[in-house]
């Protein structure tokens, strides 16, 4: 994706927007390091991609967990070799 210094973003805002729009994203950065990405809001998401939080309260987390396995790791690092 190609990127863009905030001043020429200023400079060439209306080109920008309207190449944006008709699907051609970019990334506006300043000083070489990247601020926002400009994307057409008609773009669709990619197949597939994930969406944090989808599966909120499906999933339990036992108790122990942090204690699972405990036993096998120490007996790994008490091993001789």
């Amino acid at each position: 994706m190609r990127t863009v210094e905030i001043h020429d973003a200023k400079r060439h805002l209306s080109r920008l927007v309207q190449e944006a729009a008709d699907g051609d994203p970019f990334v506006i950065t300043r000083d070489g390091k990247p601020m926002v990405k400009v994307v057409s809001v008609e773009t669709p998401e990619p197949e597939g991609a994930r969406r944090t939080g989808f599966m909120a309260g499906e999933i339990t987390v036992p108790p122990d967990f942090e204690r699972m396995g405990s036993g096998e790791i120490e007996s790994l690092f008490d091993a001789s070799p």
